[in-house]
């Protein structure tokens, strides 16, 4: 249980890094963007430990949940963007 909520405050932040970060106004909420570096966070904590990247708890999965929301963050534009076409 604590792994999970641990999981969540590490992507609440990597969301708004991942906002920061990344170029472009996507004009999300905080809401959206919490949710979104949440997804990216447990995305990047399931790949990375399946594929051996990293161990639970190593600063590198930090650093793979910024990435992860990051993508996230660019699959969300994207989107948004084919659906105004």
């Amino acid at each position: 249980m604590l792994s999970i909520i641990w999981t969540v405050l590490i992507g609440f932040v990597a969301g708004l890094l991942a906002r920061a970060l990344k170029p472009g106004d996507d004009k999300l909420s905080l809401l959206w963007t919490a949710v979104l570096g949440v997804a990216g966070s447990f995305l990047a904590k399931y790949v990375g430990l399946s594929l051996g990247w990293y161990k639970d708890g190593e600063a590198s999965g930090f650093i793979a949940s910024v990435v992860g929301a990051i993508i996230l963050l660019f699959a969300y534009g994207f989107f948004k963007q084919q659906s105004k076409k």
